[in-house]
């Protein structure tokens, strides 16, 4: 039986609730069976100080998703170590699952930016891209064979905002959740 599975990348640094929106959102939408959230090991077109370790991160991402039973996470990125490029991924999560199609969820913002990814072309024959709506980014021309567009209401949230709020000892309270806020103050993972 053919799954339709979601994978949904990123550095979850920490995950947060527009995460799980967009998966939960995209998982109706499309009538998926599941969707993986993939932390990156090493992000190619990310690089800043204070990363959360990867283990820190893949704590983190489990911990978000431990209440959706159609939730997964893959550790593939973080077992190949260095940098992780889509494409890699992608061929490889094709030749261990060939029955599977797979999906793969990206932001408006990002939707902007794909032409200038890693062998795009090649990338957009081995999945279907589901483009959700992201503050700033009207997506809802992109749909085609390749790509999916995802309607979601508009939720301004990025992890780059949250570690900010916790530097400066600002509420994240339904920002992320609780258990990814706990494991922060647990281990004091943003100082």
């Amino acid at each position: 039986m053919t799954k339709k599975i979601g994978l949904l990348g990123g550095t979850f640094d920490p995950p947060h609730n527009a995460h799980l929106m967009m998966a939960q959102e995209t998982l109706i939408t499309l009538e998926l069976d599941e969707v993986w959230f993939i932390p990156v090991y090493s992000p190619p077109h990310k690089t800043r100080e204070h990363m959360a370790l990867p283990e820190e991160r893949l704590d983190m991402t489990k911990r978000a998703i431990i209440d959706n039973s159609q939730f997964y996470v893959s550790t593939v990125e973080l077992d190949r170590k260095g940098p992780s490029y889509t494409l890699d991924t992608v061929k490889g999560l094709k030749h261990d699952y060939p029955d599977a199609v797979f999906y793969f969820i990206i932001g408006g913002d990002m939707a902007a930016s794909l032409e200038s990814w890693k062998n795009i072309e090649e990338l957009k024959e081995a999945v279907i891209f589901a483009v959700v709506d992201r503050p700033g980014y009207s997506v809802d021309h992109l749909s085609s064979r390749s790509m999916k567009y995802i309607e979601m209401p508009q939720v301004d949230i990025s992890s780059t905002m949250i570690r900010e709020r916790i530097r400066n000892r600002n509420n994240i309270r339904y920002y992320i959740p609780d258990s990814v806020w706990k494991y922060i103050e647990e281990h004091q993972v943003y100082g």
